[in-house]
């Protein structure tokens, strides 16, 4: 049922099914549930040159997909993912359909607190829904959570093999140029750690359709002071390289 509003983007329509569903654009289902979303291209590209991982299939389209898996653990699935909700969470649907039900994105972003380091891990325990893509999914809320379940099993995880992590909200914005002072003092108050441009869209599929979804987001650039600082974030391939391979740990057990 539509529940109409003033606003378009608030006219949330529960209906779980569209003129146009994954499933009419699905092709044959994978062989696995499980897939790790990264994006760090460098990555699959060493991966793939180290023979670590092979080529599954490409989802054909205008802007085609590829997905691997880890040639040593061919239930793992890879895949890069695109920038944005629609783009994103939009595969993550279509992924969904193809019989992926456990996802772990991995993943970095602007830090709204100076005092976390590039490479420091986020477990993204929700998101301030500052795009448009999520309510599509899910009723209008200022704030989407992951599945409590899931997210404690990655904490554990990562408590157990000692690796240092922090846990709270992220805030989704559509607007990569919109990121204003005033903005960013907003959602730092409401409590986001980062700033990225995908993760409502992401939680709000998973939570949709029903599936297990987790994402960690590392610090990268720095947007909280006077100047935006680089913080030549995007060079850190030891740390990008971990990371993958730690989702994909994590993928097996959520």
């Amino acid at each position: 049922m539509l529940h109409e509003n003033v606003f378009p983007v608030l006219e949330f329509d529960d209906s779980p099914t569209a003129k146009l569903n994954p499933l009419h654009f699905a092709g044959e289902k994978f062989k696995t549930d499980r897939m790790v979303i990264t994006f760090f291209p460098e990555v699959v590209d060493k991966l793939a040159r180290d023979g670590q991982i092979a080529e599954e299939r490409t989802i054909p389209g205008e802007n085609p997909v590829q997905v691997y898996h880890f040639t040593d653990r061919p239930s793992v699935l890879l895949t890069l993912g695109q920038v944005g909700c629609p783009a994103c969470a939009g595969n993550l649907d279509l992924f969904n359909a193809m019989g992926i039900t456990k996802v772990m994105f991995c993943g970095g972003g602007g830090v709204l607190d100076r005092d976390i380091e590039v490479g420091r891990i986020l477990v993204v325990d929700g998101a301030i829904r500052d795009e448009g893509f999520s309510y599509q999914y899910i009723a209008p809320s200022r704030v989407i959570h992951t599945n409590p379940a899931v997210r404690d099993k990655i904490v554990r995880y990562l408590e157990d093999h000692a690796v240092p992590h922090l846990c709270g909200l992220t805030w989704t914005t559509d607007a990569i140029f919109r990121e204003t002072a005033e903005r960013i003092r907003r959602r730092k108050e409401e409590g986001a750690k980062i700033v990225e441009m995908e993760q409502a869209g992401c939680i709000a599929v998973a939570q949709f359709r029903g599936f297990a979804y987790g994402a960690l987001i590392y610090g990268g650039d720095d947007v909280s002071g006077e100047e935006w600082s680089e913080r030549s974030w995007r060079s850190r391939e030891g740390i990008r390289y971990n990371l993958v391979m730690l989702c994909r740990e994590l993928v097996e057990i959520i």
